[in-house]
């Protein structure tokens, strides 16, 4: 998550918080306290607050009754949920660039899929691969569409930096390059079926079994 140029207090700390929740410096049902993070961020009580509701339209942190404001749980449902909406708001989004689509796009999208590719760690990958999807999928031109992407895209990326911590192994994203092929071709319906499914895969499996790997376990071909 990169800071904006226009970056409000409130955004800044949710940013940083929204990072360190991601990543599992702070782990599920820890409590954020009000009073530690103000002084940490030298900010007010007010821009704090909002910070906290920011985390929880995200679905990363919950406000409970008389024990504050905490780190979420995984919740394998809910995990599921958030592909299916992902696999639909996605191919929804790339539908919409497509048309938009361009060669610098294409080429820009290429090189950073080479970043996936030869990532040495899951949290080097899981920041090219989403930046990967923010760039094929911003020229549709639909800023509340890719708001609410961006969030289903923070709560798979806890799960996927949670399983891989300690058996990252680096591979070849077949499914990016098959996405890409398909948009330089101008095959929309193939593009978008093969984000659906690419993005779908987390949903359909258990957490720590075989293969429930999302870069390019299988292959859409036509």
């Amino acid at each position: 998550m990169t800071a904006q140029p226009t970056e409000t207090h409130a955004a800044r700390i949710a940013r940083i918080l929204a990072d360190r929740i991601i990543s599992g410096d702070l782990a599920p049902g820890v409590r954020l306290r009000q009073d530690h993070i103000a002084t940490e961020f030298g900010a007010s009580h007010v821009p704090v607050r909002e910070a906290f509701r920011q985390l929880e339209a995200q679905g990363l942190a919950e406000n409970l009754p008389r024990r504050g404001v905490r780190v979420t749980d995984f919740d394998i449902a809910e995990l599921r949920e958030v592909a299916e909406m992902r696999a639909s708001l996605e191919s929804l989004a790339l539908r919409h660039a497509a048309p938009h689509m361009t060669k610098a796009i294409l080429a820009q999208a290429e090189e950073v899929t080479r970043l996936c590719d030869t990532a040495t760690d899951v949290r080097g990958w899981e920041a090219a691969n989403r930046r990967f999807h923010q760039m094929i999928l911003m020229p549709c031109q639909m800023p509340r569409l890719l708001k609410t992407i961006d969030d289903l895209q923070a709560a798979s990326a806890r799960f996927l930096l949670a399983a891989w911590r300690q058996d990252w192994e680096s591979r070849t994203d077949h499914d990016h390059r098959t996405i890409l092929d398909a948009l330089s071709r101008g095959q929309t319906d193939l593009a978008c079926a093969t984000l659906a499914r690419h993005v779908g895969w987390i949903g359909k499996r258990k957490p720590g079994t075989k293969n429930s790997d999302p870069r390019g376990t299988y292959e859409i071909s036509g």
